[in-house]
């Protein structure tokens, strides 16, 4: 039986899927004590597509960059899922790092961070609450428009 955490997902009309193996040399995620960190994660749909692919300012809009940020946020959850088998071990939302693929000019980084930051808050409610960090940067893995990172106090 799914836990509080996944049932409330489920009627914000949100299924955790099998979260992508990483492309490189590293892990999803690593728990080292009550600390579980979750490695960036781009803006791919369940079927492995990207939400919104390039740059902010250049092509993307800002609610399409939302939207990125939104599924980054969802794949960090699919990858706690499969870190402690229950969402509802999360204690906390600690930390989410936040990538724009995004122009030089491009000021509005935050407010596409947003998205994943909101969700959160939405899902766990206080505890969703963290502190956070936005870069622009020139460029992300398979043109991504967004990438989060994220750090969960976890029991």
């Amino acid at each position: 039986m799914a836990g509080t955490i996944e049932q409330k997902l489920s009627t914000m009309g949100i299924t955790l899927h099998q979260p992508n193996a990483p492309v490189a040399n590293y892990v999803g995620f690593v728990r080292t004590g009550n600390l579980l960190f979750v490695s960036g994660q781009v803006c791919n749909n369940p079927e492995g597509k990207l939400i919104a692919k390039g740059k902010l300012g250049a092509g993307v809009t800002m609610e399409q960059g939302v939207a990125a940020a939104r599924g980054c946020a969802i794949n960090l959850l699919a990858q706690v899922k499969m870190a402690l088998g229950d969402l509802d071990k999360v204690a906390r939302v600690v930390r989410l790092g936040g990538f724009v693929n995004a122009t030089p000019d491009f000021l509005e980084g935050p407010k596409v961070l947003n998205g994943a930051s909101d969700l959160m808050v939405e899902v766990f409610g206080e505890k969703g609450r963290h502190a956070r960090t936005t870069v622009g940067v020139a460029a992300l893995p398979a043109d991504a428009a967004v990438e989060v990172e994220a750090i969960f106090e976890v029991s």
